[in-house]
């Protein structure tokens, strides 16, 4: 497996209050991995801390098995973009690619070039001088070129307009088959984002708040929808613990996280009521807004919710 893995051992950062509190989060390597969170949960600062922008105030943090702090080999090998694209602004994109170039060794000016051609960014104009969703592109695209063993994009394409982006992501997952590497992905536009992810990690108020498979994080979220007094009648009997409720007339729907289990489904089959799958974005945002705390160990919707709904 190539690119570098990460580990983070109940690590805390402080400003004028804690950005970071008690965070344990390994990240595997070679995988695709996505940190999501709202405003102000702490993604960045965590990221900060990955590519040593940074120290953390407690705890260790971990690249490659060491620490990233003043580390030469895994400095080299990390590659940290934010929307700002980091680059050169004064200077023209072919200079940027020149630059980059010069402190990458993998770097692929062939396939930034050709990224930067289908996202319509001339060469020849200064970076200050190109629109936002240009500059985006212009650091996403040395990011991937860059093709570091850790590679952190961080709110990269939010410029972008929304063809720009599906082509970053396409050009994304085509490069990452073909040149394995370990890949953060910070965005809140999760709902462009999950057919792109392995991986999920939420924070959430400066704690992880779940970090699991894209696949099993998407399995645990589900919606019971029929008749309002059934679902309410279903709900009571099974004791599922519900995330969110929206009724329209005489239907309603509720959002949960858990798995049921066969005498579960047996009752909401009975009982008229489908059940159905809930979008990333959807459970992303039901769980932060229902997180009125920091999730604790023994609390945390990971321990307490995945539970079999079997009654």
């Amino acid at each position: 497996m190539t690119g570098f893995s990460v580990e983070l051992r109940g690590v805390g950062v402080d400003f004028d209050r804690p950005a970071l509190s008690g965070v344990d989060l390994t990240l595997a390597p070679g995988v695709v991995h996505g940190l999501l969170g709202r405003n102000g949960s702490g993604k960045t600062t965590l990221l900060s801390l990955l590519a040593a922008f940074r120290r953390p105030t407690h705890g260790k943090v971990l690249v490659d098995g060491e620490d990233p702090f003043e580390n030469e080999r895994v400095l080299e090998g990390t590659c940290f973009v934010r929307e700002s694209g980091d680059v050169l602004g004064d200077e023209n994109v072919k200079i940027n690619l020149d630059f980059v170039e010069s402190m990458r060794p993998a770097f692929d000016r062939a396939y930034a070039e050709e990224m930067l051609d289908q996202l319509e960014v001339p060469m020849r104009t200064k970076v200050e001088s190109l629109s936002r969703g240009q500059r985006s592109a212009v650091g996403a695209s040395l990011g991937l070129a860059a093709r570091a063993p850790l590679t952190i994009l961080d709110e990269v394409y939010l410029g972008m307009d929304a063809p720009s982006r599906y082509r970053f992501y396409q050009s994304l997952l085509v490069d990452y088959v073909e040149h394995p590497r370990t890949i953060v992905l910070s965005s809140h536009l999760i709902g462009e984002l999950d057919r792109v992810l392995e991986h999920v990690t939420i924070l959430h108020r400066g704690r992880v708040l779940l970090t699991d498979s894209a696949e099993s994080l998407q399995a645990r979220g589900s919606t019971l929808t029929g008749s309002a007094a059934a679902v309410d009648e279903v709900v009571a009997q099974l004791g599922i613990d519900v995330l969110a409720r929206t009724v329209l007339g005489g239907t309603a729907q509720v959002t949960f996280v858990g798995m049921l289990g066969q005498d579960a489904h047996a009752r909401v089959r009975s009982a008229g009521l489908e059940l159905g799958p809930v979008p990333l974005q959807d459970l992303f945002v039901h769980l932060t807004d229902r997180s009125a705390a920091p999730a604790d160990p023994a609390g945390s919707p990971e321990h307490h919710h995945a539970e079999e709904v079997d009654r």
